[in-house]
């Protein structure tokens, strides 16, 4: 019974491919490529959606040009939403997540003192690789990168 305890509990280990701090370094103009995408496009399927909200809205009885302006309305929020996945897949397939697509924030993983840690990349920084937090950290916690 312990066996299979243990296949379970291997079977929800998620491996991460972690990063070293110049390898980081020299992703950065890829990465801000990629994350201005990602941000870009989840601000195009933020409006997307707003304006479907906006023309599904109950005005009597919908006539023609409402259907129509609809269904296009519903077609560009689901295209700017695809895109959004796709840019947002490119960085999880290096292990790069999303942290907040708005302010252009990702955290990239490293490991410091044999725990998992994250490189903060910050889009609109001067210096985007300049703070890192652990794992368990809060969201919040930004420790300078020269103490990693």
């Amino acid at each position: 019974m312990k066996r299979n305890s243990r296949k379970k509990a291997r079977a929800n280990v998620i491996r991460v491919r972690t990063w070293t701090h110049a390898q980081a370094q020299s992703a950065q103009p890829y990465l801000a490529s990629v994350v201005r995408s990602v941000r870009e496009h989840f601000l195009e399927a933020i409006r997307g959606h707003n304006r479907v909200q906006q023309l599904s809205k109950d005005h009597g009885r919908p006539n023609r040009e409402s259907i129509i302006a609809l269904a296009e309305a519903q077609r560009e929020f689901d295209e700017a939403r695809q895109r959004f996945e796709d840019a947002e897949n490119e960085l999880n397939e290096l292990d790069v997540y999303v942290l907040d697509p708005v302010q252009g924030l990702a955290l990239i993983p490293f490991e410091q003192d044999e725990r998992l840690a994250w490189f903060v990349f910050e889009l609109f920084d001067d210096e985007p690789l300049n703070s890192w937090r652990f794992q368990e950290d809060s969201l919040e916690t930004r420790r300078p990168i020269k103490a990693a």
